[in-house]
């Protein structure tokens, strides 16, 4: 079964997408099977791995929207080494249909429910902000991965997510749980940085990943020729970064003990 793991963070500009797809593309160099979900409109995270969403004639509308079964949209880009569940401006529809739907906070997860055991690791990329998708990725997922920039607000921010996850805990999903914390767009030279980053530690230890992203032009520019980043230049730092970080993972399951993460 696989796990599944909503990116989230209600502050947008953080590396939401950056990080769902080039984790998904490095869990695959590690021979692992992954999913990446579009949930977000705007569909980058479907750009960024090499479909053209101006193409699609079904996307995650029609699976949420019960028009289509989830393995008849899936699709699977060559270059990336993951399968993909594309999103468009369609899924904005979407949002607002589900607010008429009986269960409408778990129409994700039932879909979900059909291919989890073709999948090792199942990431969300949620859109930037608490709506009825990322209700459905939250109510979804085994846990929430946070990325979040070592900046003024981010603390703040922080704290206004993780309340969300201990309401839907509450209320939808009592298994979600914060999988892990991770540092993006992280510059050493930045006293604000360190200076938030060393918060992050005091408060979030448990939580926070050792690993960093840092800034990075190869990491940027990456997107816009529908790459991730180890595809498009497998020897940058931020290449070798998201390798670091799905390394970790990895070895945060294989290290808990029965009863906690698998």
């Amino acid at each position: 079964m696989a796990k599944i793991f909503a990116v989230a963070n209600q502050k947008g500009g953080v590396g939401k997408t950056t990080t769902s797809v080039n984790l998904a593309a490095s869990l695959a160099r590690m021979q692992k099977t992954v999913l990446l979900v579009d949930l977000d409109p705007q569909g980058n995270a479907t750009m960024g791995s090499g479909v053209d969403k101006s193409l699609l004639k079904i996307s995650i509308y029609d699976v949420l929207t019960g028009q289509e079964k989830i393995e008849n949209v899936l699709i699977y880009p060559p270059e990336s080494g993951f399968a993909v569940l594309p999103a468009n401006a369609d899924l904005t529809a979407a949002e607002v249909e589900l607010l008429d739907m009986d269960e409408r906070e778990t129409k994700l997860k039932s879909a979900l429910a059909t291919v989890t055991d073709r999948f090792d690791y199942i990431l969300i990329d949620c859109p930037p902000s608490l709506n009825m998708l990322t209700l459905n990725a939250l109510v979804a997922a085994d846990g929430v991965l946070i990325p979040m920039q070592c900046e003024y607000y981010a603390l703040e921010g922080l704290s206004a997510l993780t309340n969300t996850i201990d309401a839907v805990t509450e209320t939808l999903n009592p298994g979600l749980r914060v999988e892990g914390i991770v540092r993006t767009m992280f510059d050493p030279r930045n006293r604000l940085t360190q200076e938030v980053s060393e918060q992050l530690k005091e408060y979030f230890s448990d939580s926070l990943y050792r690993t960093v992203i840092p800034r990075n032009v190869r990491l940027a520019e990456a997107p816009s020729f529908g790459q991730p980043v180890i595809v498009y230049d497998k020897t940058s730092s931020g290449a070798l970064s998201y390798i670091a970080l799905a390394g970790e993972m990895l070895r945060r399951h294989t290290e808990q003990p029965q009863g906690g993460l698998k």
